[in-house]
């Protein structure tokens, strides 16, 4: 194997705030590789194009502005553009370790994989609701556990806020689709069925800020709900019974609160036991009563979220026919002519 040279591909839409910090923490990376910064501004009105230039004496980085197409086609396009063998993939809303591109360096230098994904955790400095949000979304009590799984995962599906993926394979697959979200695990399992294998690579976390509203969030989860029973259409092997549990958690907790209303308070303990559960582990990994309150309530969303979101995409799609493009026209962009 050739030496890695590695390219990170970031897309932003307006938050030219969160790419200022990204780059701060590139200049605190502590590593030897050889690497490159592609910024992919994707028609954005509120552009990161003056914070870039900041940073041009201090990082190898290129700047590319075109008509918005969407993350996906986004991070295609910097591909096409970019220099190195090996690509990483990267959320605008994310800070680097310092450690981070050293662990993927090693990682990757004695087990190399062509695909590969991280966890994320929330910095010191994000507020209440991002570090609830972040639990909910990693603790492996929720369906989002496997992103801080302990050991590594081979078969792996990983997601674009932190995701590495080599030219070769990129040039094999074709890069990202139109679907967003439900792009990146779209395109993990297309290079299952090209003969590449994924991984989580456990120490290359980033720290990830996420939706800094309730209201952002709860549209964040139901989408994903949305595109499950799509990627499921697209890849049968894929189907699992686990993408209903949060659609029965959500019903299940409907029906435990009209038993108790009838005075039948037995299916209700289960609930509370499991949010009892919720509350003590979110108080020992953020040390913060407020947070562990909030992670309740964001479990709660994630769960009705995706929920809601997984029960109307299968009725469409499996009940009534549909096409996903028919029935859900605002999960898929127009590609972008390169």
């Amino acid at each position: 194997m050739r030496e890695l040279q590695f390219s990170f591909i970031i897309p932003v839409f307006n938050r030219p705030k969160e790419v200022k910090e990204l780059l701060e923490s590139f200049i605190s990376l502590d590593t030897n590789a050889s690497y490159e910064i592609v910024l992919v501004e994707d028609g954005s009105t509120e552009t990161a194009k003056a914070i870039v230039g900041d940073f041009k004496d201090q990082l190898d980085i290129s700047y590319y502005y075109k008509q918005n197409s969407g993350p996906g086609d986004s991070r295609n396009y910097g591909m096409q553009k970019a220099n190195g063998n090996y690509f990483i993939i990267l959320d605008s809303d994310v800070i680097l370790p310092s450690n981070y591109l050293a662990e993927v360096q090693t990682f990757l230098k004695q087990s190399f994989y062509d695909c590969f994904g991280g966890p994320d955790a929330a910095h010191s400095s994000f507020s209440n609701v991002q570090k609830a949000i972040n639990f909910a979304m990693t603790s492996f009590i929720t369906t989002g556990g496997i992103r801080g799984g302990k050991q590594q995962i081979d078969d792996f599906q990983p997601r674009s806020f932190n995701m590495g993926i080599s030219k070769v394979a990129f040039l094999a697959s074709g890069g990202f689709g139109k679907i967003h979200p439900g792009e990146d695990p779209d395109l993990s399992l297309r290079l299952h069925q090209l003969g590449y294998k994924t991984t989580l690579i456990k120490d290359a976390f980033v720290y990830h800020k996420r939706r800094i509203s309730w209201s952002k969030f709860y549209k964040q989860v139901y989408k994903f709900g949305m595109v499950r029973p799509i990627l499921n259409q697209w890849h049968p092997k894929s189907k699992s019974l686990v993408y209903w549990f949060p659609t029965m958690f959500s019903f299940g907790f409907i029906v435990a609160l009209v038993l108790l209303v009838l005075n039948l308070p037995q299916a209700i303990f289960i609930y509370l036991v499991y949010f009892t559960l919720a509350f003590v582990l979110a108080l020992i990994s953020n040390k913060n009563v407020v947070v562990a309150i909030q992670a309740i309530l964001a479990i709660v969303i994630q769960f009705f979220g995706y929920g809601f979101g997984f029960i109307k995409s299968t009725i469409s799609l499996v009940v009534l026919g549909k096409k996903p493009e028919e029935a859900f026209p605002h999960l898929f962009f127009k590609s972008y002519e390169f």
